[in-house]
């Protein structure tokens, strides 16, 4: 019987077993970079990105983005329509700056209505990075440039007016801050609560999972509604609207941080009886470190992911309640405060743009929506391999 001489894939080293790498140097790549990779290849995720990006940066800077002054009350120039922006004059002559024509106001003598019309007589030239209004750049710093805008005398609306002749524009820009930062600020406590809440109800089991749990039940028994119109009306008249808004804040946690709570349990008690869960505690590690350095860290993909898809669900809980007037009050302004104006159907027939401002939730609600589709999917880089 001949033996064969040939070497046995036994005798080649491991080394030589690897894929070869570019360079000849083997490449490790992080977690992060995993996720990353397969984050950038969304398409979906990477628009909604720029969606969420476009909005907050409208809010932050949204004294640059307004041609006009949004706190400026002129009941003159209530409910004008948006401006129309053209490049053919009322001559037929084509024009390739953007131009605008101012609006007047005429009374129709059968309906008694106001009616606005342009009146064509004079263009006013559309141009970036015009001097307006003063306001102060975060607040700090004076100045009167504007991203758009017309000179002299010209008024551009992009999106109309509202009843006392203030920018719906640029009210929907400063919208943005409270709904953006009460959504953030709640999602992040809702978070916050609910994970610890999970984590240690998973780790420890037992009694103490026992007792938190129906604990977690009962808070999600409660109805959301009538319990918001009862705090409506308990909340005292004479509170600022800057203590309403930190009540909204702390509000909407404590209704949403159950449902995570029980999904990171449920997470947590899968990965407590895995090897290095349990090699942790045989070397003498303690139950903290156990949960800070092992526990917590594995479910943090999942936590991320139920933080983007929280936003627009306390977006649109926001704007709700706002509609119905037990939510964001002047002096503050919410997307949901300014939907208020479509409550009377006869002011929406007449005057349908007032619903503009519905634009800038869809566009958070898609684009949160987006980005937290990619990020579950990103989470798990090893997935499809």
């Amino acid at each position: 019987m001949m033996m064969d001489n040939s070497a046995s894939v036994f005798d080649t080293p491991p080394e030589e077993l690897l894929p070869a790498q570019s360079g000849g140097e083997e490449r490790h790549e992080t977690y992060f970079q995993l996720v990353w990779q397969r984050f950038s290849r969304s398409k979906a995720a990477i628009v909604g990105g720029m969606m969420v990006i476009t909005l907050v940066m409208l809010a932050v800077f949204a004294e640059f983005f307004s041609p006009n002054d949004f706190n400026r009350n002129a009941l003159g120039d209530s409910y004008i329509p948006p401006s129309t922006v053209r490049f053919v004059d009322a001559e037929g002559n084509f024009h390739f700056r953007p131009f605008i024509y101012n609006q007047v106001v005429e009374l129709d003598p059968l309906t008694f209505q106001s009616l606005w019309t342009e009146d064509t007589e004079t263009r006013y030239e559309i141009q970036f990075f015009v001097r307006s209004w003063d306001y102060k750049l975060l607040g700090l710093f004076e100045t009167d440039i504007h991203f758009i805008g017309v000179e002299g005398d010209g008024q551009l609306f992009l999106l109309g007016t509202d009843r006392f002749g203030r920018d719906l524009w640029g009210r929907a820009c400063l919208a943005g801050r409270v709904s953006l930062s009460l959504s953030l600020i709640a999602a992040l406590v809702a978070v916050t609560i609910g994970s610890a809440v999970g984590v240690i109800s998973g780790y420890y089991g037992g009694a103490i999972d026992n007792v938190i749990q129906r604990f977690v039940e009962v808070v999600m028994s409660f109805p959301e509604l009538p319990l918001w119109m009862a705090l409506a009306a308990v909340i005292p008249r004479t509170w600022t609207s800057f203590q309403v808004f930190l009540v909204m804040s702390f509000i909407f946690p404590l209704l949403r941080w159950a449902v995570l709570a029980r999904e990171v349990r449920s997470k947590v008690l899968s990965l407590r009886e895995t090897d290095f869960i349990l090699a942790a505690k045989e070397q003498g590690a303690s139950d903290a470190r156990i949960i800070l350095r092992h526990l917590y860290p594995n479910t943090l993909s999942h936590v991320i992911v139920i933080l983007s898809l929280l936003i627009p669900d306390i977006i649109l809980a926001e704007a709700f309640l706002s509609f119905l007037g037990i939510g964001i009050q002047e002096p503050l302004t919410s997307w949901g405060f300014l939907m208020r104006n479509a409550q009377n159907l006869e002011t929406l027939g007449q005057n349908t743009w007032i619903l503009s401002p519905v634009g800038f939730i869809v566009i958070a609600v898609l684009g949160l929506n987006f980005l937290g589709d990619g990020l579950r999917d990103a989470a798990d880089p090893y997935a499809n391999l």
